[in-house]
């Protein structure tokens, strides 16, 4: 009787420890069944279904590292190189090797250029720089020329004559000085002289 007793009362036990073991295979294989997102969008709209927003965060973040392309509307993908602000086309959600050396390569012709365009900027800027220096230094001599210009130039006094037969007839002289009478005296002279020295006369003409 004891023995019947025991048996029943552990038959509950039993169903429900075959039910537990009859429900663990399914939740496992469920999980099984549970696929991996094959692109970003798919991985995003997984994250929304975060819990909070820091694990949301945390799942587009992982996200982003996990897939660089990104969907495009007529099929394929796309992916975005921010050091070139350029996309490139590429076959699934991230680019293989064969598509990433195509990108490094059109990096390397981006750098190319940009270095060229530095160079020619910067020649343009010398080339304007020495022409605004080489009109200010016009500009600097012409106002230097316009003050010289301006400027009156000193006249030089003349100078005192001091011989006496340099003085002209019309310059006032002190009456009684020899340098005054002295003019006079010589046309004196000169006059007696003359009649003192008879003219020579002409010779004869001969006939």
């Amino acid at each position: 009787m004891s023995d019947v007793v025991a048996s029943r009362r552990a038959a509950p036990l039993f169903v429900a420890a075959a039910g537990f073991f009859l429900l663990t295979p399914s939740h496992a294989h469920a999980q099984w069944w549970k696929r991996a997102p094959v692109d970003f969008e798919e991985c995003a709209d997984a994250a929304e279904k975060s819990a909070t927003k820091a694990e949301k965060t945390a799942a587009l973040a992982e996200c982003n590292a996990k897939f660089a392309g990104r969907r495009k509307a007529g099929g394929g993908y796309t992916y975005y190189d921010f050091l070139q602000d350029r996309t490139f086309d590429i076959a699934g959600p991230n680019p293989t090797p064969e598509e990433q050396k195509k990108i490094d390569e059109s990096y390397t012709a981006y750098l190319a250029d940009q270095r060229r365009s530095n160079e020619a900027a910067q020649a343009m800027a010398r080339q304007q720089r020495e022409q605004q220096e080489q009109q200010a230094q016009r500009l600097q001599q012409v106002v230097l020329r316009s003050e010289v210009e301006r400027v009156p130039v000193p006249v030089e006094r003349p100078k005192v004559q001091q011989s006496v037969g340099a003085r002209s007839k019309g310059a006032p002289c002190t009456k009684g000085s020899f340098s005054c009478e002295w003019p006079r005296l010589s046309e004196s002279l000169n006059e007696i002289k003359k009649l003192f020295s008879p003219t020579p006369s002409k010779p004869a003409k001969k006939s």
